[in-house]
């Protein structure tokens, strides 16, 4: 299963899980597609609730005899116990065991058998299955995610077998990989009281604590109707699909409507500056993060649009400057890692030429300077809504990226129609928008900077400037 998001570079692999905008190309899954559109159609849909509160959208595209058919629950890590870290992520493999009517270990065979192709990702905020399938199965889709919600198989068998995959994972994509454990070592810096502190791959020792009484309960808590969206996407007729999915889904017990906790985070108002090690690495990288709003704040895309400006592509300023035209840097970016209740806006550079950390931190510092001081150039402007423009066009060109645009609209917009509205508020965002929402949260006083540097390396620790905390005060 693709469980995690890895952002490959040169030399480093970033894992973590990021907004939806940006994890639509780099989600590690290959999908069938409908025919591309030149420019941006509205979506039609229909939505409603059945009587047990799963709420329901249909979208009908007949371009290609494909389906898509997947649920969104919203439950991510956050939704966990500080003990018990990893379960929605746990329980993104644990409900692929089997149901009462599918043998353990006959889900994906049954999907692959029917020409079908599946998988789930979990995120701090919500978990995600999916199936595609040729039209004719529109059927089989609906029945294996119904299984899944209405009676899965959860047993000690299921849990012991699944505690050793997610193990072999974490050991394959964070412990065992270079700059694995980036992700988590900025955001248990960045966030103190919010469960962001902590990444959705969570804790073997939590999960190897856990009883099956725990995991029981946090089944039946948050895999419910009430919180989740199914999204039915592609050929398919609707009055015959409403009917399936009434078949199916109508006599699951709906669950008890969840209540999310709010987590409020106190402002950063000095720098903290820390240090992090890695066994796996020889280069070591510097890193700056500033806590930003979450998804559904019109900064956030602006923060996106800035992060693309500085990073995006060989054109772009910090590439230019640092890979180009000093060769300082083997590489240096930055992107904005928006969730829902906050976003991380994180730049990192790793050193070429024995150039110190603290020369790349100036360097990406002072773009971030020219870009608070001045508005971006009309070249600029033009080139970067393009590259928005032509990503959200390409993103529902595809039957899952509608089925997933439409779940998060509903989810986390409380608007289904958003992917209608998305681009139109893109195409609002001005020069002055970008400079205003750098000034604002791309601050020195307002960030963390971490030194991640290679374990057995003799690297001395950087000094504390005047007016920076240690990390965590």
């Amino acid at each position: 299963m693709c469980v995690l998001i890895e952002y490959s570079l040169p030399y480093i692999t970033f894992v973590a899980l990021t907004n939806r905008n940006m994890k639509k190309s780099l989600f590690c899954i290959s999908m069938i597609t409908s025919a591309f559109c030149a420019h941006a159609q509205k979506v039609a849909f229909t939505e409603y609730d059945l009587k047990n509160g799963l709420h329901v959208v249909l979208h009908q595209d007949k371009s290609a005899p494909v389906v898509a058919v997947s649920v969104m629950y919203h439950v991510g890590s956050k939704d966990e116990q500080p003990s018990r870290t990893g379960f929605a992520h746990f329980f993104e493999h644990l409900l692929f065991e089997g149901s009462d009517n599918i043998k353990r270990g006959e889900f994906m065979k049954l999907v692959s058998s029917n020409g079908g192709q599946n998988n789930a990702n979990t995120s701090q905020d919500r978990t995600f299955y999916y199936e595609v399938f040729p039209s004719n199965q529109l059927a089989t889709g609906i029945w294996l995610e119904s299984e899944r919600m209405m009676h899965p198989v959860i047993n000690e068998v299921g849990v012991k077998t699944q505690n050793e995959v997610v193990k072999e994972e974490k050991r394959l994509r964070i412990d065992n990989q270079p700059y694995g454990n980036f992700v988590s070592e900025i955001m248990k810096r960045l966030f103190v009281k919010h469960p962001y502190h902590w990444v959705p791959i969570g804790s073997m020792e939590h999960l190897d604590a856990a009883t099956l009484q725990e995991f029981l309960a946090f089944n039946k808590k948050f895999y419910t109707p009430k919180n989740s969206v199914l999204v039915i996407a592609g050929d398919i007729d609707i009055p015959k699909t409403k009917q399936m999915v009434e078949n199916y889904f109508a006599p699951i017990p709906g669950g008890t409507a969840i209540v999310k906790t709010k987590f409020i985070e106190l402002p950063i108002t000095k720098e903290i500056i820390d240090t992090a090690y890695d066994n796996n690495i020889q280069i070591p990288a510097i890193m700056a993060a500033y806590r930003i709003p979450g998804m559904t704040a019109k900064e956030s895309k602006m923060l996106e649009m800035a992060s693309a400006v500085l990073s995006q592509g060989n054109s772009s300023r910090m590439f230019t400057k640092m890979v180009d035209d000093k060769k300082n840097s083997l590489q240096v970016g930055s992107f904005n890692y928006a969730l829902e209740d906050y976003g991380a806006y994180i730049t990192y550079a790793l050193p070429n030429n024995g150039t110190s950390l603290d020369t790349l931190l100036r360097d990406m510092d002072d773009e971030i300077v020219k870009l608070q001081t001045n508005l971006i150039t009309e070249k600029e402007f033009t080139k970067l809504q393009n590259q928005f423009e032509n990503s959200f066009i390409g993103e529902n060109t595809k039957m899952l990226g509608v089925a997933e645009n439409l779940a998060a609209g509903y989810s986390f917009f409380h608007n289904t129609n958003n992917v209608n509205t998305e681009l139109d508020e893109l195409r609002k965002i001005s020069r002055k928008d970008i400079q205003d929402v750098a000034k604002k949260y791309l601050n020195k006083d307002q960030r963390v900077v971490l030194y991640y540097l290679p374990a057995k390396t003799p690297v001395a620790a950087p000094t504390t400037q005047p007016g920076s905390t240690p990390a965590g005060k």
